[in-house]
């Protein structure tokens, strides 16, 4: 299938410490691409490697076969990408009636897909517990329709039915053309309809494949060594 974004050969340093060691991960057009992999095996990095958050020591970002070095994150975004980062990234100062008007012009389609939002739109962001939070910076993000979408953890706070409704508008949204990269933990069930699975460890790509290929229930294994995924 075409390849929308891609890493290749990325290295991310975090001070002293390289979070990946010179990966290869091909990020599938239309369709959601799943970052797997316990914390600090370098799915943050990933994306943020992806988004421009942090710097490349080595390999390229690219994104519709451009290279993205030579662009901030701002010029990223203009030219469509969004991220949620883990940890509510919202603007505390600001309505959730404003965030979402920060995003762009697909507010009303927010709303459909996240009525909670509704009673919330005149009190302040930073206010709002953490789940609501995070609806909001999905909002903003969403209210852009994004060519890319990058998710980090989206699940955090959420209830299992949000988090179940979230994961069908994003595997829809794919249906009609937007690419979706997200990262997680462990593959619900609700997204089984992911094109690509990446596992992630230590820094280094385990296994790449599709959602049937992980163990019942979507849980990684105790340790890779363990597990012998496929290197592919």
């Amino acid at each position: 299938m075409p390849v929308e974004a891609a890493l290749r050969a990325a290295r991310v340093r975090n001070g002293p410490l390289e979070a990946l060691h010179g990966v290869d991960l091909d990020f599938p057009s239309a369709a959601v691409t799943v970052l797997l992999g316990r914390n600090g095996a370098g799915r943050t990095s990933a994306l943020h490697a992806l988004a421009g958050v942090v710097p490349l020591a080595g390999g390229r970002a690219l994104w519709r076969g451009r290279d993205m070095g030579g662009l901030s994150v701002h010029q990223r975004v203009r030219r469509g990408l969004a991220v949620v980062p883990a940890g509510r990234g919202v603007f505390g100062s600001l309505t959730v009636a404003e965030n979402l008007l920060l995003g762009g012009p697909g507010r009303t389609e927010v709303l459909e897909l996240f009525p909670e939002l509704i009673a919330l739109l005149g009190r302040r962001a930073g206010v709002l517990s953490g789940g609501e939070q995070q609806l909001v910076a999905f909002g903003r993000a969403l209210a852009a329709r994004p060519a890319l979408l990058l998710l980090d953890e989206p699940d955090g706070g959420l209830t299992p039915a949000v988090t179940a409704r979230l994961h069908a508008h994003l595997l829809a949204g794919a249906a009609d053309g937007r690419t979706v990269v997200l990262a997680a933990q462990s593959l619900p069930h609700t997204l089984a309809g992911a094109a690509v699975v990446h596992v992630l460890h230590r820094g280094e790509v385990v296994f790449s494949g599709e959602p049937g290929e992980i163990l019942p229930g979507g849980l990684l294994p105790p340790g890779p060594d363990e597990a012998r995924f496929p290197r592919r």
